[in-house]
């Protein structure tokens, strides 16, 4: 039998749960392997239980958490960004020796680049979703001195589509499954599909219509 969400409802009613996601989503940055994405979507899921007894009548209280959960992880994500962001840009020769010594990260200086100067930063938007992008996009506009109106409204866009997805998944999909640990498994599901995705994007060749 599925085990229901239901039981951690009132820990999704409290504050604490707003603080957990923040710091967990302000950490991932530095820690990718952080579930971030699993604790908000495993949130916004038992949320999705409380919408279900207010229906009930016992009040539409549970419907502003969605809300506020959703800005609590886009504001995080966000300030995780800018940390990285200036600890990359104050890093000196030896951070930029790193990045030179790395294929990837080398790879991704250049093509983030020149997509921030040109204001094609929904590739900002789109690594947000790939496993370790978020750090990736960070380091790599810090370390090339990118000036923050172009890298902090991407960011911010990032953020917010994310936590939005994320906080969408768990909480339609609680609608539609059950507020349950199926429910919350498919929606993880879900995101790391749409991470493998944008990881493959992301990773793509550059056309040469695209560089220029």
């Amino acid at each position: 039998m599925v085990e229901s969400l239901g039981s951690i409802g009132s820990l999704v009613s409290s504050p604490w749960i707003y603080a957990l996601v923040a710091v967990s989503v302000l950490l991932d940055i530095f820690l990718p392997v952080l579930p971030s994405g699993v604790l908000v979507i495993t949130a916004a899921t038992a949320a999705a239980a409380g919408s279900g007894a207010a229906s009930a009548g016992r009040g539409p209280e549970d419907v502003p958490d969605i809300l506020v959960l959703t800005l609590c992880a886009a504001t995080a994500s966000v300030l995780g960004d800018l940390a990285v962001y200036r600890l990359a840009w104050r890093g000196g020769p030896r951070l930029d020796r790193a990045i030179a010594r790395s294929r990837r990260l080398s790879t991704a200086q250049e093509r983030l680049g020149g997509a921030l100067a040109r204001g094609g930063g929904a590739l900002v938007v789109l690594a947000r979703f790939a496993p370790a992008g978020r750090s990736v996009v960070s380091l790599v506009a810090g370390t090339a001195h990118r000036r923050v109106r172009e890298f902090l409204p991407w960011s911010a866009l990032a953020g917010l589509a994310w936590a939005a997805y994320s906080v969408a998944l768990g909480y339609f999909g609680g609608q539609w499954l059950g507020a349950s640990w199926l429910a919350a498994g498919v929606s993880v599901v879900a995101l790391f599909g749409a991470g493998a995705g944008a990881a493959y994007l992301v990773r793509r060749p550059t056309r040469p219509s695209e560089a220029s």
